[in-house]
């Protein structure tokens, strides 16, 4: 069924209306060596609203802040109407241990920056952004309950963090009655599908809307690589040298997996007459779970190409395709309590109808 940026959908555990593609704002600014100018990320800003977007992602420390003050002062003459969500942890002055982490300190300064450069009263949505794997969680989520209840945040939500720790701090919020997350943002694309394993399904189980950043697997998806870019020796020379193309490859991201992944949504992007950028966003916007795909545009011509995904309509043989090329496995538990004899001595030959 094809969408639009006004199909919204709620978030979570929660009220809020979000657009079903967010967009990320990481490329707001050029302090980082890539990006977009200021004309030309209010293009994209201008474009994504026009057409009823509402959600967008930043962090404090993205582009060294421009993209929070780009953002905020986009956003100041509709402010209402947009759901501002932005990240603490990273460490915003080096030298400094007390600026970043997950603990009520850093939390309190990284929302105080937050809140200036994007010339706002209140952050609808606060993610956890990183697990320092230090600060306790009921530090965490009692600060994070405190922001809420001063109306400087909204929504708290967390991302790159462990299941067990996600649903340890769910529990938390649920029995002592602190603002519950309400999303969970991970990496999630046909390429990189590990989030299934526990996060995904914890995130469905304790009522967190999923919200992947990478979707087309840095870019892996997008058609661009081919069995030339497959580097096992290290970083690539030459012209290609500092592109994305070599992280990429150095980081061991171009496989002969990942490019035969690539090469299915290829051969689907063919068949329906679509890039294959809009094949795989709209894969992830077919998972169960997934409110709202990131994605991130540098120019317009990107931000309306990823934008074409919501008219996209996979069959559900394509899907099957996609599935089975990308499939990973699950490991243990997973794969023997899906199996057919534990199904077996637990329920019988009887068939029970699971809803959710």
């Amino acid at each position: 069924m094809a969408l639009t940026l006004d199909t919204y959908r709620l978030l979570g555990r929660s009220g809020l209306r979000v657009s079903p593609l967010a967009l990320g704002t990481a490329t707001f600014g050029t302090e980082w060596g890539w990006g977009a100018e200021r004309d030309e990320a209010r293009k994209l800003f201008d474009r994504y609203t026009e057409l009823g977007g509402n959600f967008f992602d930043t962090a404090s420390t993205y582009t060294n802040g421009s993209s929070e003050r780009l953002l905020g002062e986009f956003a100041r003459t509709n402010r209402d109407k947009m759901v501002l969500a932005t990240k603490y942890s990273t460490l915003r002055q080096p030298g400094d241990p007390n600026s970043g982490g997950t603990h009520r300190k850093s939390m309190r300064a990284s929302v105080e920056a937050s809140l200036r450069q994007l010339d706002t009263d209140y952050i609808d949505l606060l993610y956890v952004n990183v697990w320092d794997f230090r600060t306790p969680v009921e530090e965490i989520m009692r600060g994070l309950d405190d922001l809420v209840r001063q109306g400087k945040v909204l929504y708290v939500a967390i991302s790159s963090a462990p299941a067990w720790q996600v649903s340890r701090m769910q529990a938390i919020a649920d029995l002592r009655g602190w603002s519950p997350l309400v999303a969970l943002e991970t990496e999630y694309s046909l390429i990189e599908r590990a989030g299934e394993r526990d996060l995904i399904p914890m995130a469905r189980e304790m009522g967190l809307g999923v919200v992947p950043f990478s979707p087309l697997g840095g870019g892996l998806l997008t058609g661009k690589y081919s069995r030339d870019d497959l580097n096992p020796a290290g970083p690539v020379a030459g012209e290609t040298a500092g592109s994305r193309k070599s992280l990429n490859a150095a980081l061991g991201m171009v496989t002969e997996r990942t490019l035969a992944i690539a090469d299915a949504v290829k051969e689907v992007a063919s068949e329906l007459g679509r890039t294959p950028a809009q094949v795989a966003l709209a894969w992830t916007l077919h998972s169960p779970g997934v409110t709202a795909p990131i994605i991130g545009a540098r120019t317009i011509a990107q931000l309306e190409d990823n934008l074409g995904a919501l008219q996209v309509d996979l069959t559900p043989s394509q899907l099957a395709r996609l599935d089975e090329v990308s499939a990973i496995d699950l490991g243990n538990p997973h794969g023997l309590l899906a199996s057919d004899h534990i199904r077996a001595v637990t329920s019988g030959d009887m068939e029970i109808e699971t809803r959710r």
